[in-house]
């Protein structure tokens, strides 16, 4: 049996994130990038998700059981990448929380935008939650 649960179209308050060079550097290291390339594509890990998901992650609400959870999908489609020294600002919603079967599914959206409010991001992860 599906279940719709209380927190979809839950939306957070927008965060903001400045793309600092010696932290853009240091993730592109880890991932075998060129630090001098510019900020990797999947540096949007950090500022679309990274700033956004505590949110939903510490929301009473939501009762999400951390060690239950399993990050089951991410993706994100890009209008441009954001450049060291900006700023950008991210905001979370919850897209959908059904429950099929023991496990529950939450789709977490984020939406970032540089500082003039032009698109630069929109990012969805999926994650499953067991009951």
């Amino acid at each position: 049996m599906n279940r719709e649960a209380g927190i979809a179209g839950r939306a957070y308050p927008p965060v903001t994130f400045e793309i600092e060079r010696d932290h853009v550097s240091a993730f592109a290291w880890a991932i075998g990038a060129d630090p001098a390339a510019g900020v990797p594509p999947t540096f949007a890990a950090v500022y679309a998700l990274g700033v956004t998901a505590p949110q939903l992650l510490s929301d009473v609400e939501a009762a999400i059981d951390w060690a239950k959870l399993l990050h089951a999908e991410q993706e994100f489609d890009w209008e441009r990448h954001p450049e060291v020294g900006e700023k950008v600002t991210s905001q979370a919603h919850v897209a959908s929380d059904i429950s099929r079967r023991g496990v529950r599914l939450v789709s977490f959206e984020t939406e970032t935008k540089a500082a003039d409010g032009a698109l630069i991001c929109r990012s969805r992860a999926l994650f499953a939650i067991r009951s």
